[in-house]
């Protein structure tokens, strides 16, 4: 099955170097290209992308405008957003995933990285780079409540078992993986990881991240709490 590709982005010269780069990809093909974050909902809508590349900078409605939008249309609820920039700023990550986006990366990432990217929004996993990823931790660990030990009521709907395992997934672990750690079968896993998505009403993976951290369910090198 092809992963049909949307770039978003108001440089002409980015957008046809990753026009080259994923349709040189198996299995990915670019069926539209917008220079701008309304352009991207229009094309979204008549295109059917399954991933759209999303820069942040934009003229008129930027990237992350555009992002609340798009995950905010159920007729486009299959659609995931990579954000894809210059500027990996705190701010814009917490911004971008709050958004709806399903990943974050830098526009330096190697093109394998890349490709890899947006093959693991496609199948609904999150990506954060390393760099975002750090700063999300950092920004939530410096709330008072984070690493209190006292969990939110808003984790009170899930089971223990899913509390684990949103914790997991906060921790960068995949299905296969979370699998491996608590002895389950991977679509037991993947069970227990989207009833917490819909418990906690979470668009995909990179917002329970989120949660776990906001929550101070999990905080940077911790084991979740239990």
């Amino acid at each position: 099955m092809t992963i049909r590709v949307l770039l978003a982005d108001d440089q002409k010269l980015i957008r046809s170097g990753f026009r080259v780069l994923v349709n040189s990809a198996p299995g990915l093909e670019v069926v539209a290209e917008a220079a701008n974050g309304q352009e991207a909902i229009d094309l979204a809508r008549s295109d059917r992308a399954d991933v759209i590349l999303m820069d942040i900078r934009m003229p008129g409605l930027d990237g992350l405008a555009a992002t609340r939008q798009l995950t905010a249309d159920e007729s486009l609820v299959g659609v995931k957003v990579l954000i894809l920039t210059t500027f990996e700023i705190d701010e814009y990550v917490f911004e971008a995933i709050r958004a709806g986006a399903s990943g974050f990366l830098g526009k330096g990432a190697e093109p394998e990285e890349l490709i890899s990217a947006i093959h693991t929004v496609a199948r609904g996993d999150a990506l954060l780079s390393p760099k975002a990823l750090r700063g999300l931790m950092d920004r939530f660990l410096t709330q008072p409540e984070a690493g209190s030990g006292v969990l939110p009521a808003e984790l009170d709907v899930l089971t223990d078992r899913e509390r684990e395992v949103v914790g997991l997934v906060a921790l960068g672990l995949s299905n296969d993986e979370i699998a491996d750690r608590l002895v389950l079968s991977p679509l037991t896993a993947k069970t227990h990881v989207n009833r917490a998505m819909m418990k906690l009403e979470a668009r995909d993976r990179a917002q329970l991240v989120v949660i776990a951290y906001r929550t101070g369910l999990v905080t940077a090198g911790v084991q979740p709490l239990q």
